[in-house]
């Protein structure tokens, strides 16, 4: 009688078993090494999102203390104070739950607030936008500061009038009231 034993030594097995068991072995290691590969992606995804996170938290919370300062330099109870301290107490509400939850529920959140307070969000989208362009401008700016039209450090500079003799013969236009010392040899 012949033994039909499943374990069956390597040598014994026919090649067309062999090559199905080292492309299964080829593949399973090929699978590991692609999670692996995924898993640290998403974790390094993960941290970058989260420092990205603080940072716009930290940018909000500065945009919402600038206006709370502008709000406190205006008039008592005017509408602009008011609308200024609103949006300000909203950002300040936004950075904190920027920092307190995960990007999934941000998205939420923010989907939320915009639904709620509409005329909120778009103060506050706009004036965040204000912000970030003058933030961007005055980074730009080098060192050597040069002084354009309408700057304030720019010294009041008059025009430097022309020699009258510039005029004369060089098909120049001048006034017929200035006659100048070779018209006033030919008179």
């Amino acid at each position: 009688m012949t033994n039909t034993d499943k374990g069956q030594s390597t040598e014994n097995k026919p090649l067309g078993e062999k090559a199905k068991e080292a492309a299964a072995s080829v593949s399973n290691q090929a699978k590991n090494q692609a999670q692996g590969i995924a898993d640290t992606v998403t974790t390094e995804a993960g941290n970058y999102a989260g420092q990205a996170k603080d940072a716009a938290a930290d940018e909000v919370k500065s945009v919402a203390s600038a206006l709370r300062t502008a709000a406190e330099e205006m008039r008592s109870g005017s509408p602009q104070e008011r609308t200024f301290s609103q949006i300000a107490e909203g950002l300040a509400d936004a950075s904190d739950a920027v920092r307190d939850k995960d990007l999934g529920e941000m998205v939420g959140a923010v989907s939320d607030f915009a639904r709620r307070n509409p005329m909120v969000f778009l103060g506050s989208a706009a004036l965040i936008g204000f912000a970030a362009t003058r933030f961007a401008k005055a980074s730009s700016h080098s060192t050597s500061h040069q002084p354009t039209y309408g700057d304030p450090d720019r010294s009041m500079e008059r025009p430097v009038p022309a020699d009258r003799s510039d005029f004369s013969g060089a098909g120049g236009v001048a006034s017929s009231a200035i006659k100048t010392s070779q018209e006033g040899s030919k008179i």
